[in-house]
């Protein structure tokens, strides 16, 4: 009878860890979570290829001029 109460206790406060967790990262998400390690912003729209006008990912854009991805 106690064991049961405990799991249950253990239960509720783990579930209650978790949900806490989610919130606090969903409300004031970390700095980390906002850009890529290039300093680009994760939701940055596409943008124009300078050369043929095709929409590209911005990410493409900045490893390209930052020597990447050869």
């Amino acid at each position: 009878m106690l064991a049961r109460l405990l799991m249950r206790l253990f239960i509720a406060v783990s579930v209650a860890a978790v949900l806490g967790g989610l919130t606090f990262v969903y409300v004031k998400p970390p700095e980390s979570m906002k850009l890529t390690r290039d300093g680009v912003p994760l939701m940055a729209p596409p943008v124009a290829h300078p050369a043929t006008g095709e929409a590209i990912p911005l990410e493409v854009l900045v490893n390209h001029y930052k020597g990447g991805g050869r």
